[in-house]
């Protein structure tokens, strides 16, 4: 192994600025991987990527870039308790403060320190590179029937839908509507799939996306978003809406739809960051009984179990992915990203690009 590795970093301007760094020592409860896949998440772009949108402790401080990533222990820290080298791991992208109530819970994406709460690829160095540093409290055991382009899903994607999901509750007994159909809408239709849904609805305006959607057999249906929406949702449901629906796009007149097109008595969940949302509460929720969740990512108990259904159920979060670049195509990767006319972009190294 070299004294030097290669990483990615994010200025805020669009860009992606290579550097050659140090290969970081573990130390006490941490391990050093070497990265095999790290995917790239739509708030990677909105709040890093073209601008650097958080302030103060939740900002990016110019970190390696990089918040989805999985690979292999080449190296464990004194102190590490349950995995060493040569285990395949996947990393829980928020390192908490371990003792906090949230904490506690396992979501250590709330926990309530300012001083130990950090994201990796925000705050502390991430997975855009040939290696990385991780806490042994961050880590899930990859299987082996799962691959690392897999792994590198399952905490902020489908780890994010299957949470929002176990809220809501989905059977055999719903019909599901999907507002987004980027990487959180397809995992979501993915899961929404292998949970039992009956009839599975999408909306979205990019037209590759929609196309992915039905391609990998993850909608029944693929709406072109506009006006006529909950109409159409109506249409395709006897007249009724949906049992469930998802919003993963953050946008107002998605979320709104999603909320109207709802049956009585049936449930939302709002997946998708940032955006806003206008409604009237008597009769879009009071008068029909309805019930919106909020939903932030995933405890890493229900991380854990997420990845044991994906085995079980033999779906593949890789199977999303579109693109694969090597680490040093990093602003390609970036740059497609971006432009949204994809599935999910990974940066990938080893087997992982074969």
């Amino acid at each position: 192994m070299n004294d030097t590795m290669t990483a990615a970093y994010l200025p805020g301007d669009s860009t992606v600025v290579m550097r050659n760094v140090p290969v970081p020592t573990p130390g006490h409860g941490e391990v050093l991987l070497r990265m095999k896949a790290s995917t790239i998440c739509g708030s990677d772009i909105r709040c890093i990527y073209h601008e650097h949108l958080g302030k103060g402790p939740e900002g990016y401080q110019g970190v390696i870039a990089g918040h989805e990533p999985c690979g292999q222990i080449v190296e464990a820290g004194p102190g590490c308790r349950r995995f060493k080298s040569g285990d395949r791991v996947i990393v829980y992208h928020i390192s908490g403060c371990g003792v906090c109530n949230d904490c506690r819970r396992g979501y250590m994406i709330s926990c309530t320190s300012t001083h130990y709460r950090r994201a990796y690829g925000w705050q502390r160095d991430g997975g855009m590179a040939e290696y990385m540093i991780a806490e042994e409290k961050d880590l899930v055991a990859l299987p082996d029937e799962l691959s690392f382009a897999d792994g590198a899903q399952v905490a902020c994607g489908f780890g994010t839908v299957y949470e929002g999901l176990e809220k809501i509750g989905i059977s055999g007994d719903h019909d599901v509507l999907i507002t987004g159909l980027g990487p959180v809408g397809l995992a979501t239709g993915a899961l929404c799939r292998k949970l039992g849904a009956r009839k599975i609805i999408g909306i979205d305006v990019v037209p590759e996306r929609m196309k992915i959607a039905m391609d990998l057999g993850l909608c029944d249906h693929v709406l072109a978003s506009g006006p006529d929406n909950v109409a159409q949702v109506k249409d395709l449901t006897g007249g009724n809406g949906v049992e469930r629906a998802v919003d993963c796009s953050a946008h107002h007149a998605a979320r709104a739809a999603a909320i109207r097109a709802t049956r009585k008595w049936g449930k939302i969940v709002f997946l998708g960051e940032g955006g806003t949302v206008e409604f009237n509460p008597s009769p879009d929720i009071i008068h029909d009984q309805k019930t919106i969740y909020g939903s932030w990512v995933t405890s890493i108990w229900l991380m854990e179990e997420l990845v044991e259904r994906l085995v079980r159920w033999n779906l593949h979060p890789a199977d999303i992915i579109t693109d694969r670049f090597p680490l040093d195509r990093s602003a390609d990767a970036y740059a497609l990203m971006a432009s949204g006319k994809c599935g999910k972009v990974a940066v990938c190294q080893d087997e992982e690009l074969t």
